[in-house]
């Protein structure tokens, strides 16, 4: 006989045969459901699971792509891109002990709660740490061996000459990307195309596989530029010693091919150095020879001349009274230096006469004048490419009032920049055509602009020879072994609209050898201080180191048969002005 506690348990566990097949169909039905899901997912949803599957360790990494070289002439590296390593943190996977934090901070100089500070964005993925560090501490920091820390190589920007070359090749910034110079405004041939590419991550952020290619880069073009290391490393040399010398606020030069108009060598000073980021400020990175104007004083009297010759108002012998050294014009009154009595043409240009100069000018229609102000370029860019050309002021005629005529015949009430000067010369170089200037090195003869006929340019080139010349402005522009012929300028700073009377800007512009003219070089120092502000004393000396030094590195001919190398007591510089 059953013990009837036994048989309330069996009465407790056994089930009425239809709930148990109920039960059992629901099962059959669940797990169909479950494969028909897995059917769907698999069939249907396939594209969608890969993509949530990847985007938890794909990720699509850019490529940088090379950045051209930019190089002189003959081929020396003026910038190159050399590959660096920028180190970066995953927030979310970083793992880091307070030993590794403190060596993290040693080697990169970075305060530590700077560094805890980055690496707590949870919600990013990815924070720079430093960029661009060099090899070796790359290498420390990968012996930490900290989980979420890792590396993306980048390019960094080497300029080999350093301040030398800095206001013509600018400087990238930290994400190549040009800033200033040939680096800006080139910068789209430079820079190239990025690419792309897909790799899988671990847990770590660290690339454990490369997918697949999306878009490969394409290397930025390489710059060839006009500049000849050589001659560029002796412009920059003798200005920066000229200004140091004169304590000048500034200075500025430009070499330019005297027959195509290519930039040989362009300076400034004050410079910095593109490798040194810490030297960058506003006033060191101003290229003066392209973006700043200045009123050129005496160097633009050759272009009254030259248009007034060309349309036959006087010939080089005539003869000009200048007596008693002043000329009223209106209210104003012109002053030479002293009185110079009787002069011809042509020594009008020698001695730098205002007064001459004044009546020449007069003589011309309005029109006449601006047109060859305009024709050589003044009041527009040069056309470089580089970036900020200034324009220079360069009124029209028919608003000129006849003192402002007479004053810009020497120089003042119109304003130029120092490429814009030395370009304007091209048309006593080249027998009168004026030449496109370019930065770029040129495979081919450049065609130019006629301005004034042959036989004029010939004419005010040998003017501006008897310049450099015993009883001239800038004896002290001469070249040993050469023929020189060039152009002083001596003229009052204008600021805040007045002219200051102890403030001056002192210039030179001149080429040789006159008998072939190779190379024109336009110089300028912006107030010099330290006594001496004649542009043939001040400017003129710097032209013959340069012009000296680029001769001879060039191996042009001498075209002088005698030693014609002679110094002249300032004083006799001083009695003509500039």
């Amino acid at each position: 006989m059953l013990n009837p506690i036994n048989q309330n348990a069996t009465a407790q566990v056994s089930m009425p045969a239809g709930r148990a097949r109920v039960l059992l169909g629901l099962l059959i039905l669940g797990l169909i459901g479950l494969l028909m899901r897995a059917a769907y997912l698999q069939g249907m949803q396939n594209d969608f699971l890969q993509q949530e599957g990847e985007a938890r360790f794909s990720r699509i990494v850019e490529m940088s792509a090379d950045r051209g070289m930019i190089t002189d002439r003959n081929g020396e590296i003026l910038a190159i891109s050399s590959p660096v390593a920028s180190v970066y943190a995953d927030p979310q996977t970083i793992a880091i002990t307070p030993a590794q934090l403190n060596a993290l901070s040693e080697i990169l100089a970075i305060d530590k709660t700077e560094i805890e500070r980055r690496i707590n964005r949870q919600q990013s993925r990815f924070v720079y740490l430093k960029r661009q560090v060099v090899p070796e501490i790359a290498e420390q920091i990968l012996e930490l061996g900290i989980p979420g820390i890792a590396f993306e190589t980048e390019f960094k920007r080497y300029y080999p000459e350093g301040e030398g070359a800095a206001h013509v090749v600018g400087f990238t910034d930290i994400n190549d990307q040009g800033q200033e110079g040939v680096e800006r405004g080139w910068n789209a041939v430079l820079a190239g195309e990025m690419g792309s590419r897909r790799v899988i991550k671990d847990n770590k952020g660290r690339i454990i596989e490369d997918v697949e290619n999306i878009r490969a880069p394409k290397p930025g073009q390489d710059v060839v530029l006009s500049l000849d290391r050589r001659i560029q490393h002796v412009a920059h040399r003798e200005l920066k010693k000229a200004v140091t010398m004169h304590k000048a606020k500034a200075g500025s030069m430009v070499v330019l091919d005297a027959q195509t108009g290519e930039v040989l060598a362009l300076t400034n000073f004050p410079v910095y150095n593109p490798n040194s980021r810490s030297s960058i400020s506003g006033e060191r990175i101003r290229n003066r020879v392209l973006i700043d104007a200045f009123e050129p004083g005496s160097t633009l009297k050759p272009f009254p001349v030259a248009v007034a010759i060309e349309t036959g108002h006087v010939n080089p012998n005539t003869q000009l009274q200048t007596s008693p050294g002043t000329f009223k014009v209106g209210r104003s009154v012109i002053r030479d230096v002293r009185d110079k009595g009787v002069l011809s043409v042509s020594e009008i240009i020698q001695v730098s006469s205002n007064v001459g100069m004044v009546k020449i000018a007069l003589s011309l229609p309005s029109q006449t004048l601006w047109e060859i102000y305009n024709n050589v370029g003044f009041g527009m860019p040069v056309g470089t490419g580089y970036p900020g050309e200034a324009n220079g002021l360069l009124r029209p005629y028919n608003r000129w009032r006849t003192i402002e005529q007479a004053t810009m015949s020497f120089g003042h009430g119109i304003s130029v920049s120092l490429m814009q000067l030395a370009r304007a010369y091209t048309i006593f170089t080249t027998g009168g055509e004026l030449k496109p200037v370019t930065l770029e090195k040129q495979e081919f003869p450049v065609m130019g602009q006629r301005v004034i006929s042959s036989k004029t340019a010939l004419a005010v080139s040998q003017m501006l020879e008897m310049a450099t010349q015993t009883g001239g402005t800038a004896p002290l522009a001469r070249v040993n072994g050469y023929r020189v012929a060039g152009k002083t300028g001596t003229a009052h700073k204008l600021v805040d609209g007045k002219y200051a009377k102890n403030r001056y800007i002192s210039s030179f512009v001149g080429y040789a050898p006159v008998s072939k003219p190779r190379l024109i070089i336009a110089v300028m120092l912006d107030e010099p201080s330290a006594g001496k502000y004649f542009g043939g004393e001040v400017a003129a000396p710097v032209f013959s180191q340069v012009m000296a030094g680029a001769l001879r590195i060039l191996n042009v001919q001498h075209d002088a048969t005698a030693n014609n190398l002679v110094w002249f007591p300032v004083a006799s510089m001083e009695e003509h002005g500039g």
